[in-house]
C-alpha cells in the first residue's frame, strides 16, 4: 500500500508552503505500512524559532486555503518542533537541533521516501 493522490497532493501544498516561508532539508516519507492513521511525514527544518513558527504558519494557511484543517496542532508556542496533523498528511516543523536530537529519518528509514522536489513548482 503506498500514499493515497490525496495525501500527496496535500505533501505538494504543504511542501511549497514550507519552501515559500524558508524551510530547508525537506524530506517526506510514506509511512503507510507501519502507521494506519496516515499515510505522510513531512520533515522541514526551520533556521530559528521565529522561522520554525512563520514555517508551520504558512504551511496551516496555505492548506486551510485548500479547505483542509488541521485536525491537531502542537508545539507551536516553544517553537522548537511543531507538529501539524492534517489526517493523511502529518508534518513535523524542526529547529535544526530538534531534528538532529530527534532523528525521525532514522526511527522511520524502512519507509520509502516520496520526492519532494518534484512536487514544488520550480522543482527544486
Amino acid at each position: 500500500m503506498t500514499a493515497t493522490d490525496d495525501a500527496r497532493n496535500l505533501l505538494g501544498i504543504a511542501a511549497a508552503a514550507a519552501d515559500e516561508k524558508g524551510g530547508s532539508d525537506l524530506v517526506a516519507l510514506d509511512v503507510t505500512e507501519p502507521l494506519p492513521l496516515t499515510d505522510v511525514f513531512l520533515l522541514v527544518s526551520g533556521r530559528s524559532e521565529r522561522n520554525v513558527v512563520a514555517i508551520a504558519d504558512g504551511v496551516e494557511d496555505a492548506l486551510r486555503d485548500h479547505g483542509v484543517h488541521a485536525v491537531r496542532r502542537e508545539g507551536r508556542a516553544e517553537g522548537r518542533w511543531v507538529l501539524l496533523d492534517f489526517g493523511d498528511l502529518v508534518v513535523h516543523v524542526f529547529h535544526e537541533e530538534e531534528r538532529m536530537y530527534y532523528g525521525l529519518e532514522r526511527l522511520w528509514r524502512d519507509c520509502p521516501v516520496i520526492d519532494v522536489a518534484s512536487l514544488l513548482p520550480n522543482g527544486a
